[in-house]
C-alpha cells in the first residue's frame, strides 16, 4: 500500500491513499501479508481479506516452518550419521592395521593366544563403534529437540502470542541453571568428547592425576576406576586434565641395572641381553615381548653404581609383569656370573665411653652407644677387641 502514496498525484490522491492504508490495516493487521492485501485488492471485500488470512495465509505459513523444520532435521541428522561413520571407520582402520601387526608377529605364537589377542582387537572396534553410535543417537536427539523448539516459537509468534516473557523466563532459567551446574556441564562436554575419542575403556589402566588404577566404568559424567590397593575412585570428568592409558595397543618397559664400578660392562651387557632374549622367546602368558629387546647402553653414572638400561616392548598391561621376571632373571644371572649389585654400606666405630682426662667429658664415636657386657671386656678402650 505504501506504493500508493507515491503514485498520488493529488491531494485527494493522497487521501484516498491514506484511506486505503488505513482500511489494510484494520483488516490485514500492522503487518499485512501479501496474499490479504491481494485478496482486499481483488475483492474489496473486507471479509474475505480477513478469511483469507486463517484459510490461506496461516496454514501456509504453519506448512512452510514444518517443512524446513523437517529439512533441517534430516540434514542435521545425516551430517551426524556422516560424523559417526567416520569415526568408527578411523576406529576401524587403526585397529585392521594392529590387527595385521599382531598377525604378523604372531606367526610363531601359540594359536589359543593369537587368537585371544585378535579377539581383544574386534571387542576393542566393537567398543569403539558401539560409542560411536550412542554418542550418534545421542546428538540427533539432542539437534531433534532445538530444531522443534524453535519451530515451536515461530508457529507460536505466527498466531501472535507473545514469546517475550517467554523468552525471557527461559533466558533467567538458564542464566540460573548455567551457573549453578557448570561443573556439571563441563563433566558431561568432557566426558562425551572422551568417547568420541576413545581415550580408555573398561578394563584400561589409567593415569588420570590423582588417581591411577583399573578402569571399571565410563560414564558421560564420571569415570570410576579401581586402584592397586582396591580403594574405588570416581573422578568427574570435567576435573580430568590429562589422561595416561598404560593399556592401549603396546607398552614398553624401560629396566634401569646398577652393576658395580669394577664390573665388565660389555659382559654385563651381554648377560642383560641374554636374559632378554630368553625372555622374549618364551611368550609367557602374561610376559609376552613383541619384538626383540634391546641394552641401551650405560644410562647413568652414580655415587655407588653404574646404570645399564635395557628397553623392552611388550603386550598392553603386561609391562609389570614382565618386569618383574626379568629383574628376577638378571639378579640370578649376575649372582652366576660374579657380577655385583652395589648397595649403599656404611662402617660403624663404636667407642666406649671413657671420661677424657682433659676436659672430664665422655668422649663418643658417630654413635652413642650403651655399655654391653662385651664392650665392657674391652680393657683399652679402643674398640678394636670388640
Amino acid at each position: 500500500m505504501t506504493e500508493l502514496l507515491a503514485q498520488a498525484s493529488s491531494a485527494t490522491d493522497a487521501v484516498d491513499a491514506l484511506l486505503e492504508i488505513s482500511r489494510s490495516t484494520e483488516v490485514c493487521g500492522t503487518e499485512p501479508s501479501w496474499i490479504c492485501e491481494r485478496v482486499l485488492d481483488w475483492t474489496g471485500s473486507e471479509g474475505f481479506a480477513s478469511a483469507s488470512v486463517w484459510i490461506v495465509d496461516k496454514p501456509l505459513t504453519v506448512l512452510i516452518i514444518l517443512v524446513l523444520a523437517i529439512i533441517a532435521r534430516r540434514v542435521v541428522r545425516r551430517a551426524i550419521d556422516h560424523m559417526v561413520e567416520r569415526i568408527a571407520s578411523d576406529k576401524k582402520h587403526a585397529e585392521e592395521d594392529e590387527a595385521a601387526r599382531t598377525a604378523e608377529e604372531g606367526r610363531t605364537w601359540d594359536p589359543e593366544r593369537l587368537s585371544a589377542k585378535m579377539r581383544q582387537l574386534r571387542e576393542r572396534t566393537e567398543r569403539a563403534s558401539q560409542r560411536a553410535t550412542t554418542l550418534g543417537t545421542l546428538f540427533k536427539s539432542v539437534a531433534t529437540t532445538i530444531i522443534w523448539a524453535v519451530a515451536l516459537m515461530m508457529l507460536l509468534g505466527e498466531f501472535d502470542v507473545n514469546l517475550g516473557p517467554l523468552i525471557a523466563g527461559a533466558g533467567i532459567v538458564g542464566v540460573a541453571v548455567g551457573f549453578g551446574a557448570q561443573s556439571l556441564v563441563r563433566d558431561l562436554l568432557t566426558g562425551v568428547f572422551m568417547l568420541i575419542e576413545d581415550q580408555y575403556g573398561v578394563g584400561d589402566v589409567v593415569d588420570l592425576g590423582d588417581a591411577v588404577g583399573t578402569v571399571e566404568s565410563v560414564g558421560l559424567r564420571t569415570t570410576r576406576l579401581r586402584d592397586i590397593s582396591g580403594t574405588v575412585w570416581h573422578v568427574p570428568n570435567g576435573a580430568i586434565a590429562r589422561v595416561g592409558n598404560m593399556s592401549q595397543l603396546w607398552a614398553r618397559v624401560p629396566l634401569d641395572l646398577d652393576v658395580a664400578y669394577d664390573t665388565d660392562l660389555d659382559r654385563a651387557m651381554e648377560i642383560i641381553k641374554r636374559v632378554a632374549d630368553d625372555v622374549w622367546h618364551e611368550q609367557g602368558e602374561n610376559t609376552t615381548v613383541l619384538e626383540e629387546p634391546s641394552v641401551v647402553g650405560v644410562q647413568a653414572f652414580g655415587a655407588d653404581a653404574v646404570t645399564i638400561r635395557v628397553m623392552v616392548k611388550t603386550e598392553p598391561s603386561e609391562q609389570w609383569a614382565t618386569a618383574r621376571l626379568l629383574r628376577k632373571r638378571i639378579k640370578d644371572a649376575f649372582d652366576e656370573a660374579g657380577i655385583e649389585i652395589p648397595f649403599p654400606q656404611r662402617t660403624v666405630w663404636v667407642r666406649s665411653g671413657e671420661p677424657s682426662e682433659a676436659d672430664g667429658e665422655r668422649a663418643v664415636g658417630a654413635f652413642q652407644t650403651t655399655t654391653t657386657p662385651l664392650q665392657a671386656e674391652d680393657a683399652d678402650g679402643d674398640g678394636a677387641d670388640l
